[in-house]
């Protein structure tokens, strides 16, 4: 393991810790460096920045952004940004869709599943009223003992092709790229073996990050398994990516992810952090 983070949510997006929680968290973990990237939000950044300090901790500013790519929602992880009216602006017109979302999930979830409220209990657990993202849905369903847990909830009804799922149009992959590299970003991949994707379909999502600017995946993913590592080491060796590192802790009892460590990059890799 490392005491590397380059992705964790707070309750500025589906996460459950504060920013000054979260980077409590990871300094009692070890952490050396760490990005707080909430999904398409950045209002913690301030706050986990100051506490970083504190804590002796490299702080890197740190975004996830939510991405439409040939009808499927890709994350991509924008790093070391410099934040502008322009940014924020763009990412709330990405957030708008989520409050629609919730409602039809909900809609849903009580017409084939015979949940009831799911929409009201699914609000009450986000902290931001126009960030709610499935995690909180699938929460909601663990509270209610609907599910055991939100493994089960994602399988069962909200996972990208269950019947209680609905699709969002995000924002497109060489627009959230774009973005990122116009505010002296880095642009990452977000765990990647999590889409599923077939190999020629990965290969073709990397070109086309690629070719809008992107130069980074997320190889060290808590998330992926060792052979799924090793396999996007070799992707990342092949198109000259550098390798990120990433917990993706959310704070809810997540199971097999470490606040503030990730495993060790393959020694082919390049790792992201030499950028910053």
């Amino acid at each position: 393991m490392i005491n590397i983070d380059l992705h964790c949510h707070s309750y500025f997006s589906d996460g459950k810790l504060s920013p000054e929680e979260l980077l409590s968290e990871a300094h009692k973990n070890g952490a050396t460096m760490l990005s707080l990237t909430d999904h398409d939000h950045i209002g913690g950044l301030i706050r986990a920045q100051k506490s970083a300090l504190q804590y002796g901790i490299k702080f890197i500013n740190g975004v996830e952004i939510s991405v439409t790519w040939r009808g499927r929602t890709i994350h991509i992880v924008g790093l070391n940004f410099k934040p502008s009216s322009e940014f924020i602006e763009i990412l709330e017109k990405n957030r708008q869709g989520r409050i629609e979302r919730l409602q039809k999930i909900s809609d849903k979830l009580q017409k084939k599943a015979g949940f009831l409220k799911v929409y009201e209990g699914a609000l009450a657990l986000s902290n931001q009223s126009d960030n709610v993202s499935r995690m909180h849905i699938a929460q909601f369903l663990v509270n209610q003992g609907y599910v055991k847990n939100r493994n089960e909830a994602f399988r069962k009804y909200l996972g990208d092709n269950k019947s209680c799922n609905f699709r969002i149009n995000w924002i497109n992959l060489t627009d959230a790229v774009n973005l990122i590299c116009e505010h002296s970003g880095v642009a990452v991949i977000a765990h990647p073996a999590r889409y599923k994707l077939s190999a020629t379909a990965l290969r073709n999502l990397t070109e086309e990050f690629i070719n809008a600017g992107g130069v980074g995946i997320e190889v060290s993913s808590s998330l992926h398994s060792l052979n799924e590592r090793l396999n996007i080491a070799l992707l990342a060796e092949r198109y000259n990516l550098y390798a990120s590192a990433g917990s993706d802790f959310h704070g809810y009892n997540d199971f097999n992810r470490v606040l503030g460590k990730t495993p060790e990059l393959p020694a082919t890799c390049r790792p992201i952090w030499d950028l910053f």
